[in-house]
């Protein structure tokens, strides 16, 4: 076994990683994610990170569209959690909806305020899912992002993902490339009603939920295990929140860089997750030498030989 730490400057920080019934209400939301950060600040939390659009709702699933949509209130509810985050002094990821110029879907995004409550970066969804038609899942109510969002928290270097994105693993190859230790990974997989649930349900087959721990859906399955992975392969911390909304596929959890869960909540259930994050610790890193090398395109580990037997690959 091979064990690493990352090395450099870099501090402890103190994760929240939050879980609440993610409304269509603005207003409910806010008294959630307030409270939360107030129960963060309070535990010591350096950070609060929030679901996929935890204080706007999430079209499509929370609410039909954004026909009639109240922005200025959300703008409003926005500039309330950027107070209470000076106030409190802690930084604050947070789940959002950003809308553009007349004529152009808003972003899915996740706005990064940090502890002197000040807008440091916005992240908007690079993967949004739907079809090349865009008339149906995220394609029909926002526009993808362009661009990678990095930031710093004590010397932690830090990136953003949101839910779909999951399923890209360049993605985390990008932001290992730059050096990112923590990644904050919001999620929206919940709020999904008895007919849909009962159809996710079906479509892994009932007689195979005993091997996932009782996880009854892809978003169950797959999501966990792919933070899972996404972790060990990248060797990062990943803060993964996700709606507690009924039903919720899977509750929200941190993983550390070898792939260990470290403290998972309770699924359909509120609360706040707090871990203390050390990026210099020594963890399992099997792929540490050749990493790199794989993110750069060179295929292989050690050093090629020329040989004949090597090449013809149909003979004994």
């Amino acid at each position: 076994m091979v064990f690493v730490g990352q090395t450099g400057d870099a501090m402890t920080i103190a994760i929240a990683t939050s879980a609440f019934s993610v409304q269509p209400d603005i207003g409910r939301n806010l008294r959630a994610v307030l409270r939360h950060l107030r129960q963060a600040a309070d535990r010591g939390a350096d950070v609060v990170h929030f679901p996929e659009c935890a204080l706007s709702g999430y079209a499509g699933v929370d609410f039909p569209s954004y026909d009639g949509f109240d922005w200025a209130l959300l703008r409003r509810s926005t500039e309330a959690v950027q107070e209470e985050a000076r106030a409190r002094g802690i930084w604050v990821v947070l789940g959002s909806s950003h809308p553009l110029s007349a004529g152009h879907k808003p972003h899915n995004s996740v706005y990064v305020i940090d502890s002197e409550g000040e807008l440091r970066d916005r992240y908007d969804k690079l993967f949004c899912a739907g079809p090349a038609s865009a008339d149906a899942g995220d394609l029909a109510h926002y526009s993808s992002g362009s661009s990678f969002c990095l930031f710093e928290i004590a010397g932690v270097r830090c990136g953003v993902l949101i839910c779909h994105d999951y399923r890209y693993p360049e993605l985390y190859r990008q932001h290992k490339r730059q050096g990112v230790q923590v990644m904050f990974h919001s999620y929206h997989a919940g709020n999904v009603g008895p007919e849909r649930w009962a159809a996710m349900h079906a479509a892994t087959g009932p007689e195979n939920h005993r091997f996932h721990g009782g996880a009854g859906t892809l978003p169950g399955i797959t999501m966990p295990a792919t933070m899972v992975s996404m972790a060990a392969n990248n060797y990062v911390w990943i803060s993964a929140s996700n709606t507690s909304a009924p039903q919720s596929c899977w509750p929200s959890l941190v993983v550390r860089p070898d792939g260990v869960i470290t403290g998972r909540l309770r699924r359909n259930r509120p609360g706040l997750l707090v871990t203390e994050v050390d990026p210099s610790v020594q963890l399992y890193d099997s792929t540490v030498a050749w990493r790199d090398r794989s993110i750069d395109g060179v295929f292989h580990s050690g050093e090629l030989v020329d040989d004949p037997r090597s090449r013809d690959r149909r003979g004994l």
